[in-house]
Formats: structure tokens, sequence, C-alpha cells
């Protein structure tokens, strides 16, 4: 048995931020591994365990694709000697993913170099990429990286490894509509149509933590009526989502430019689940521009 190890694997579309995720977790304390090959993953965590390894991070990606099969059954293996295994997949846009290749002029794993235009090889190289991955990102937790920085992922991915893996936890994340919907989110709700703080110039720059906008909203019912039916269909679905196995689930709220309305629900939703359940808050827009 190989009780008392955590295993973190980190998995993802090339460009999505794995090796910021990788150092994130080795300052975590983890021993990092990065491109292992999925054959020799069972074999690696008993070595680790016999060598006195309690937390262990293992990165795999697109260049081991013909044995990634194999990984959902060695998970499986793994969980069930004991050992607490959290499954995380980085993605991204095409279109960010496209620019930060473009940037660093780095050569996509599947990309040839040979064909005239690279541009339309490397956006045919990363959709062959989501879909050698699909599986894997269907049995992970997803993080979207195409809007965050580098310390911000880091911080969400420590965040996230250090929820009990042993219960599901509810990550409340507000965003902007205009800057693009999170690929990450389970549940999306939109709540431009509620009243909008910016149009107050008193409210206009401070966010939804802040209790005049707080105030504001709470005094206009309609606010009110959709917390009431975002927190109904929420709780009506939980114990559903623990009895699939789920570890997280993100729902994400989205405003115009995500600092006023998305925020105040975020912050409220988490507080109403917090004493019931495992709850973490992300603010896309307020921690990019907190961090820029």
């Amino acid at each position: 048995m190989m009780a008392n190890l955590e295993v973190v694997l980190i998995t993802g579309m090339s460009g999505s931020g794995k090796s910021v995720a990788l150092h994130a977790l080795e300052d975590a304390g983890y021993y990092c591994v990065d491109n292992l090959p999925p054959e020799l993953l069972t074999s690696f965590a008993a070595l680790e365990k016999q060598h006195g390894a309690n937390k262990v991070a293992i990165a795999m990606d697109v260049r081991s694709a013909t044995s990634l099969p194999l990984v959902p059954k060695q998970l499986q293996q793994l969980r069930a000697q004991g050992v607490t295994v959290q499954s995380l997949f980085l993605d991204a846009s095409t279109e960010t993913l496209v620019r930060r290749f473009s940037e660093t002029r780095r050569l996509h794993p599947l990309s040839r170099a040979d064909v005239a235009d690279q541009h339309r090889a490397l956006v045919e190289a990363i959709e062959l990429e989501r879909e050698l991955l699909s599986e894997m990102r269907e049995q992970a937790h997803v993080l979207d990286t195409s809007m965050i920085r580098s310390s911000q992922l880091q911080g969400y991915v420590k965040s996230l490894i250090s929820a009990p893996s042993t219960q599901l936890t509810l990550v409340f994340e507000s965003f902007a509509f205009k800057r693009g919907v999170p690929l990450d989110a389970d549940y999306v709700f939109d709540v431009r149509m509620l009243p909008n703080p910016h149009y107050e110039s008193g409210l206009r720059d401070l966010t939804g933590r802040d209790e005049p906008v707080a105030s504001y909203l709470r005094g206009h019912p309609e606010v009110t009526d959709m917390f009431n039916d975002i927190e109904k269909f929420i709780s009506h679905w939980l114990q559903a989502l623990v009895r699939d196995h789920r570890s997280y689930v993100t729902v994400a709220i989205g405003c115009t430019g995500g600092q006023h309305r998305s925020v105040y629900l975020v912050e409220q939703l988490a507080a109403a689940f917090g004493s019931r359940w495992k709850t973490l808050r992300r603010h896309r827009e307020l921690d990019a521009a907190r961090q820029g």
C-alpha cells in the first residue's frame, strides 16, 4: 500500500502553462517530474514512496500521446493502493496558444517545420492536440489560463491542491464577458441584465467587494432573485455531482466588466456555501488588475 502519498498529475495543452504550474507545486514542497512517460507512472510512484516521498507532482503532455490512454487505469490503480490523486488539466483558447507560440517562436510538438503556411499548421496542430487530450481533459479539473498571468496561475494551483481531495470543492469565479467565457467553467450564469453600478459615478471605481456597491445591489430585488435562483440550482445538483465523484465544480458568474455584479454574486455565493462545502473564489479580472 502507498497510503499517505499524494500525487498531482498536470496535463494540458502545449503552451498553457504546465511549467508554471509545476514550479508552483515545487514551491509547495512537491517533488516534481516533467514529461514522465505514462508507462512509468505507477512504478515511479512506488519508487518515490520507498524513498520516503509523500508529495509528488508529475507533468505529462502530448509528446506521450500514444501511451496517454494508459493513464486513467493507472490512476485508478494508485487510488486503490491508497494514493491521494489530483488531476489538473491546463487549457487555453486556440487564439491564445497561437499568440504564445508566435511570441516565443517555439515549435509546437505536433507541428511540421517544412510546411509553407506555418500559422495554419500551428492551428491544425493545436486542434489535433485537443482531440488527442480530450479524454484526459474529461477526467481532470480544468484551469483556463487564457486570460491569467503566471502569478495568478501559481496561486490558483496552490489553492486547488490545498483543498481536501476527499470532498467536493466549489470554485466560484467572476469574469467579464467582453474578455471571453472561462474554458474551465462547469456552469456559466450571465448577470448582465442586472442593474449596473458602473453607471453610478460614486461606484464606478469600486468593486463588488466594496460595501457601497454591495449595498446598491442588495437594494434591487432582481439581484436577490438572481442570487436565490443560482443558489437553489447549485444546491439541487450538488449531491448528484458528489455521487459522480467530482472533486471540483467551477461556477462562473459573468457581467460586462467583471468588476461589480459578478464579483458581488461570487462573494455572496461563496459565503453562502462556505459553511457546508469547501469553497474557493476567483475574480479573473480583478486578480489580473491587482497583479498587473
